[in-house]
């Protein structure tokens, strides 16, 4: 009488391990690219509802710009801060500055009584920003156009 064993070597197990670990690996990798595209549409998204917020407060601050960076409100509409904060916060900052000058990991809002340039750096490609002014213009850019405290056009 001859007994027959039935099951997995082990040698066979190990192989199944290794394909599913492989495989892990590449859902892991694929899912990071996709939630940092996700980051800069939400990126994106803020900044477009802030053009549109900033002419609101535009009108409101009887035809200027001045304070559309600064978390106050006026006549009732308030200003951009919040939104380019969501966005700053979405590409992992802190915070954002003011009048300032652009550059790699920092978020700027300026402003003046005629114009404002928002510049926020996105996640998915390193040295890429998202960019809006008052001009109507909104891109991603991949060189700092916001390149002074008194700039506030992102086009080159």
């Amino acid at each position: 009488m001859q007994r027959s064993f039935r099951g997995f070597t082990l040698i066979e197990l190990l192989v199944v391990i290794a394909i599913i670990g492989i495989l892990s690996a590449v859902v892991l990798t694929s899912l990071n690219t996709a939630r940092a595209k996700g980051t800069d549409a939400s990126i994106k998204g803020s900044l477009s509802s802030a053009r549109s917020q900033a002419e609101l407060f535009y009108d409101s601050n009887g035809g200027s710009f001045i304070n559309v960076c600064t978390n106050t409100t006026v006549g009732g509409v308030k200003s951009i801060y919040s939104m380019v904060l969501s966005a700053a916060e979405q590409a992992g900052l802190a915070s954002f500055s003011k009048n300032a000058t652009g550059s790699g990991t920092v978020a700027v809002c300026n402003e003046s009584a005629s114009a404002w340039a928002v510049q926020v750096p996105l996640k998915a490609t390193a040295s890429t920003w998202y960019c809006t002014d008052s001009s109507g213009y909104s891109a991603i850019i991949s060189a700092n156009h916001i390149g002074s405290g008194t700039d506030y056009v992102c086009s080159s």
